[in-house]
This record gives structure tokens, sequence and C-alpha cells, in this order.
């Protein structure tokens, strides 16, 4: 009998290993080759949470996202200069004409209640596809429409289907960005929504001058669709194994064949039925924004500023063509300010935090961020005084131009302070209560342009712009700021510290 050894091995891949090792005999075959090591298993710790992916992908996420929201944006004001060519072509009133911002922002309202919370129960990505189909085909349905009621009709389920790109891209940077490192995306997000809303009236008033407006809606739908095929063109080239879109370390290789990581939705209760999901996802925006003291008070305080900014759309075409003598093209290039100020306003925000930052200026608390809202907010009644008393004459147009710059930065702070705080204090609810003050900004920023007009011809510039300043000039900020931290504490959603 040939004298053996038992050799047993404990290693990382095979704690029960044993080898069987023949001893030195003559009459014994060579021993057979020994095994390769097998290699360590993946780390996939890169793979569990958007909160780790690259620098890279997060940034072109955002961009992508950003582009998005312009668009959306810019989709609001797009049709207030065609109303001269449609009064003569159709024999509409300026009145009944300004429904069509109002039903779009009645449709960018309702909508988010919605589809925000499903975005958090179902994922963001087959909500996004199936609003760009829908945004993209009602921008051509209201080129085509030949009445005002079919214009309507397509406005309406244009903001529908446009409402996705402005309060789920919020949830989305919330998704992908710690509460640290999220001002500098929300603010981007913040700047792009603010400079749609002026680039809009600003090349629509163009395009209207020079041609009709089925060509302000047909560029549209031209640009809108482009992202589609691109979209379309990636998803075939993936499932013919070709992945040439692929952003840093945020992705699975499998010896010589890359897969790109998908992330699912991880809900506790997936036995949940469809239309349940509906229920519950509709309801939830309601309830924060009844419910939830912090969401009802920010989202009064974000919509009187909003309603302020939809309040350009009439106000700036009628008091500089009558004011100065402008025609529509040089009317809309006024919007040029809304959208420059924006980027000011977007760097401003940036860099503040920045510094604040390093010199240690701010606590460590969710409401820290609200401090720079409440200085910046004065900015919005001084520029409403500015922009309407100094219409005059006699005093060169630039001065009450940039007196609408300066009410657009203090807009676009307690726009970025509203999302920030609401991201932070609601986390993985941060889509639910984006859409409520969604709900209540879009819903008073439709209402205004239908006032704005026999208002300011009423009560005249100065005064109508005095008044708005006035409603405007408020200690709501401050009160915020003292009384947020004792009334998110008693939220059972709301966090109770910014980690």
């Amino acid at each position: 009998m040939v004298p053996t050894l038992i050799h047993c091995l404990a290693s990382h891949s095979n704690p029960y290993f044993c080898s069987i090792r023949f001893l030195s005999s003559p009459l014994t075959e060579a021993p057979p080759p020994p095994r390769p090591v097998l290699p360590e298993p993946p780390d996939v710790q890169q793979y569990t949470s958007p909160l780790l992916w690259s620098y890279q992908r997060k940034s072109v996420t955002t961009v992508i996202a950003c582009g998005v929201t312009v668009m959306a944006a810019y989709a609001a004001g797009e049709c207030a200069p065609a109303f001269d060519q449609l009064q003569q072509a159709w024999g509409v009133e300026r009145l009944p004409y300004n429904l069509s911002t109002t039903l779009f922002t009645l449709g960018f309202a309702v909508t988010p209640m919605v589809l925000a919370p499903f975005s958090e129960s179902c994922g963001r990505r087959p909500v996004f596809l199936t609003s760009g189909v829908l945004f993209t085909i009602c921008l051509a349905g209201c080129g085509a429409s030949d009445s005002l009621a079919g214009l309507l009709v397509g406005r309406f389920f244009l903001g529908v289907s446009g409402s996705s790109f402005s309060s789920i891209v919020g949830g989305v940077i919330s998704d992908i960005y710690a509460n640290h490192e999220r001002n500098v995306p929300m603010a981007l997000f913040s700047g792009a929504t603010l400079f749609g809303t002026g680039v809009g009236p600003l090349i629509s008033s163009v395009i209207a001058f020079r041609t009709t407006l089925r060509w302000i809606c047909y560029s549209q739908a031209i640009a809108s669709a482009g992202p589609k095929f691109l979209n379309n063109y990636i998803g075939r080239m993936e499932e013919a194994g070709h992945y040439g879109v692929v952003m840093g370390p945020d992705h699975a290789q499998l010896g010589d064949r890359t897969v790109r990581v998908r992330y699912g939705v991880d809900t506790e209760n997936k036995s949940i039925s469809l239309r349940d999901k509906l229920i519950w996802s509709c309801s939830r925006p309601f309830t924060f924004l009844f419910t939830e003291p912090v969401v009802f008070f920010f989202s009064l305080w974000v919509a009187f500023s909003w309603a302020v900014l939809y309040l350009n759309f009439g106000s700036i075409p009628l008091v500089f063509s009558t004011t100065y003598g402008f025609n529509l093209e040089e009317t809309g290039a006024i919007f040029t300010v809304i959208a420059v100020c924006s980027m000011l306003a977007t760097l401003l925000n940036i860099y503040q935090e920045k510094l604040a930052i390093k010199y240690n200026l701010l606590p460590t608390t969710v409401e820290a961020r609200l401090y720079f809202a409440c200085i910046e907010s004065v900015l919005l009644p001084i520029g409403l005084f500015c922009f309407g008393w100094t219409a005059q004459p006699a005093i060169h147009w630039i001065v009450p131009a940039l007196g609408v710059g300066c009410a657009i930065v203090g807009i676009f702070s307690i726009y970025l302070a509203t999302f920030n705080y609401l991201a932070d204090a609601y986390q993985e609810y941060a889509s639910s209560a984006i859409a409520a003050q969604s709900f209540c900004r879009n819903l008073l920023g439709g209402i205004f342009p239908l006032v704005t007009n026999p208002m300011f011809s009423n009560l005249r510039y100065g005064p109508a712009a005095s008044l708005w300043g006035g409603l405007a000039l408020t200690l709501a900020p401050w009160v915020l700021v003292a009384s947020a931290p004792k009334i998110r504490e008693k939220s059972n959603f709301a966090r109770g510290n910014s980690s």
C-alpha cells in the first residue's frame, strides 16, 4: 500500500477543499498539475446606489436633465408672442388666448401629483420616456391646429407631458447626489428652469415676427424629437452588444463583455397592484401639501414668486410696446434679461455656498441654505418697484429691463431654496414634496397671465408693480427659518438633520 498524506486547506473561495498527496514512492505516478488560483470576487459596492456613481456619469446625467428642463420651460411662454397674428387670423381676444398659458400651467401643476410619486415606486425611466413622446406629439399638434380650441387642448396636454421634466428632475438630482453635494446641481437645474422661461418668449418673438405660430411649435417639436431618436439608437446598439456610452467605473465587465447596470426600484410592497399604486401615488403629494406645514408654507412662498415670473409674459410686451414703441421682435429681446440674470444667479448661488462652507459661516442643518434666500429674496420687490416706476419715455428702457433682471435673481433664490430644502428634508420622498409645491406654484402662475393686462392697464405700471412688490416684501423666509426645525421634527417624513 502506498503511503499517503491527507492535507486539508482552507481558502477564501472554498473553505472545505482537501488534497491527497502521495508520498515519494518509485511505484507512484506523477502528481497532477496544481489547480489554478481562482480570482477574487468583484467588488459590487459601487453598483448598490446611484449615490456612488462616478463624477463623470453624475455630470452627464445632470446636463441631460437640465437640457430637458430648459425644453419644458421654453414651452411655457412660447405662444404669448403670437397673439397679434392669431387675433387677425382667428379673431380671438386676449383673455381667451391667454388661456393657452393657463392651461399649460394647469397640466404642469396637476400631473406631477400623480407621476412624481409613481416614479418613486415604479422608476423614473418609463415616466420620462412616455412623457417625452407625448411632449413631441403635442408640440406638433399645436402647430397643426387651425382653431383656438384645438390649440388650448394641445397646450394642456403639452403641460401634462412637460411636467415630468421639471418636478421629477428634482427627484433625480436627489437620487444621485448626497445632501452636501446637491447645491451645485440644484442650482444648475433651477437656473435651467428660469433660463428656459426667458428663452421661450425671446426666440418665439423672433419666429412669430418673421413667420407664424406653426413654426414656433414645429421648431421645438423637431428639437424635442432629436433626443428621442438618439435614445432609440443607443438602445438598439446595446441590444446588439455595443456599449459605446459607458461612463466611469460604474459599469460591470463580465469577461470581455461590458454590461450596463440598470437600477431598479426597491419597494417594500412589490405585491401591491397597479390600482393601489396609483391611489397611493395620487394621495401622497396632497397629503404632504395639507398635513406637512413645511411643504404648505414653502409652497405658498415659491408660488407667489413664480406667479410674478409669469407676470412677465404679459407685462413686458405691454410696457415696452406702449412706453417705448418696441415691435414684437424688440419686446421679445427684453426677455434676454431673464436668461442672462438666471445664469448670473446660478453662478452666484454656487460660489456663495462654497465660500460659506470654506469659512464655516453656516450651521450644519437642513435650514442652512435658507439664509441666502432670506437676504436675496428682497431683490424681488426691489426689482418690481424699479420695473414699474422707471418705465417712462424719459428714462432709458434699460433701467426697467434691469429691474426685471433684479426681480429674477430674487425669484431664483426662492426657487432654489425651496427645491434644496424639500430635497434635503424629505430625501426619498423628495419627488412627492416637490410635486406638492409644483402644484401650488404652477396653479398660481397660470392665473396671473389672465389678470396682468387689465391690472397694468387700469392701475398703470407703477401702482400695479408696487402692489405685487409690496406683497412680495414679507417676513416669510425669516419666519420659515425660525420655525421650520421645530415643525420638521414633528413630521413622519421629514428628516431631522442634513446628513
